[in-house]
C-alpha cells in the first residue's frame, strides 16, 4: 500500500524525518511512504481523521489534548525521534549565568506559531518559582518578526528554534542564554496514527519504524556537513553551511533520539508541563499514548545499516 505521511510543518530539527526519505530509508523496508505538506499544523490531527493520511509526525502535545478532550481517542505515538526540546531563548547581550528569574527584567517574545515551547516554557518559570504572568511579554508575532524586534532592540530576549537562532549568533546580535535541551527528556516529535491503522498494518507501522531507526543509526555515523547535504533539498533559503551548524548544534543537544524508543519522562514532563498551565485536565497515563510494541521489535532485530 501506499502511506501517506503528513508533515507537521518545516523546521531543522525534523532533520531525521527528511533524511529518511533522502536515504530511502521507507523503501529500504520494502514501504511506498510519500510525504504530504501541512499548511496548518494546529490540523494535522484532523488531517488524520479524515483519511488525508495514515501517518503524521508531530508533538505528542496534540495527542495529549485529543486525549484529554475525549478519553476514548484512539489516537497513539508508535516511534520517537525528538526528545527533547529544540527552542532556545535568544538575548542582546552575553549572559553566561542566565537564570529563569533574570527574565522577570526583561521585554520577552514567545513562539505564536504553536503552542509547545511557551507550555515548556512556563513549566520551566513555575519549576524555579517563578509566575509566568509576571513576565512582560512582548505582543504576539512569528519568530521571524521576533528576531528582527531583537535585532532592533524592541525585545531582550526571543524564544526560536535554528535556523533563526543561528541567524542571530551569526549577526552579532544574540547570544544564547538558555537551550531547553538541556532540561532533559521532553517528548517533542513522534510518529503518530491511530491503534485502528496499528492493528490493521502492523507491517507497515513496523516498516516505518525500522526506517526511522535505520535513518537515526545512519545520523550518528555521519558528520553535520553529510547531514545537511541529504537535507538540503528541503531547505533551499539555508545555505549548506548555516545548516550544518544548525545540525552541529542540535546534536551537541541531543535533541534526537538515537533509537525509536519513546521516553516515558518525556512523555510525563510535557503531559506535567500542560496540566501546570491548564492545557489539559486529566493526568494521562503514558500508556494511553504510546504503543511500544514497534520501536520494541525494530530494536530486538535491528535493521540493516543505510
Amino acid at each position: 500500500m501506499t502511506v501517506t505521511l503528513i508533515e507537521n510543518f518545516r523546521a531543522v530539527f525534523y532533520a531525521p524525518f527528511y533524511a529518511a526519505f533522502s536515504l530511502g530509508a521507507y523503501a529500504a523496508e520494502g514501504l511506498d511512504v510519500r510525504m504530504q505538506a501541512s499548511a496548518d499544523s494546529s490540523q494535522v490531527i484532523n488531517r488524520l481523521l479524515s483519511g488525508a493520511g495514515q501517518v503524521i509526525w508531530g508533538g505528542p502535545m496534540r495527542l495529549l489534548h485529543a486525549h484529554d478532550d475525549d478519553p476514548a481517542s484512539d489516537l497513539v505515538s508508535f516511534c520517537e525521534v525528538v526528545g527533547r526540546d529544540p527552542f532556545s531563548l535568544i538575548g542582546r547581550f552575553p549572559r553566561p549565568d542566565f537564570r529563569m528569574t533574570d527574565l522577570r527584567s526583561c521585554r520577552v517574545a514567545v513562539v505564536s506559531e504553536v503552542p509547545t515551547p511557551w507550555y515548556c516554557l512556563r513549566h520551566d518559570l513555575r519549576l524555579a518559582g517563578i509566575d509566568p504572568a509576571s513576565l512582560t511579554l512582548a505582543p504576539p508575532a512569528g519568530m521571524a518578526e521576533n528576531l528582527q524586534r531583537l535585532r532592533r532592540g524592541e525585545v531582550d530576549v526571543i524564544q526560536v528554534y535554528e535556523p533563526l537562532v543561528r541567524e542571530a549568533l551569526e549577526g552579532g546580535y544574540g547570544h544564547v542564554w538558555y537551550a531547553a535541551a538541556s532540561r532533559g527528556p521532553t517528548s517533542y516529535t513522534t510518529l503518530n496514527t491511530t491503534r485502528r491503522f496499528l492493528a490493521s498494518e502492523p507491517a507497515v507501522a513496523l516498516g516505518m519504524t525500522r526506517a526511522i531507526y535505520r535513518t537515526q543509526q545512519w545520523f550518528y555515523r555521519h558528520d553535520d556537513a553529510a547531514v545537511a547535504r541529504v537535507i538540503a533539498e528541503y531547505f533551499p533559503d539555508v545555505p549548506q553551511s548555516q545548516l550544518a551548524a544548525c545540525i552541529a548544534g542540535y546534536r551537541a543537544a541531543g535533541i534526537w533520539n538515537r533509537d525509536p524508543v519513546q521516553q516515558r519522562a518525556g512523555v510525563e514532563w510535557l503531559r506535567d508541563a500542560m496540566l501546570g498551565c491548564a492545557a489539559i485536565r486529566r493526568q494521562m497515563a503514558f500508556e494511553e499514548l504510546n504503543d511500544p510494541q514497534f520501536a520494541a521489535a525494530a530494536m530486538a532485530d535491528p535493521p540493516p545499516a543505510l
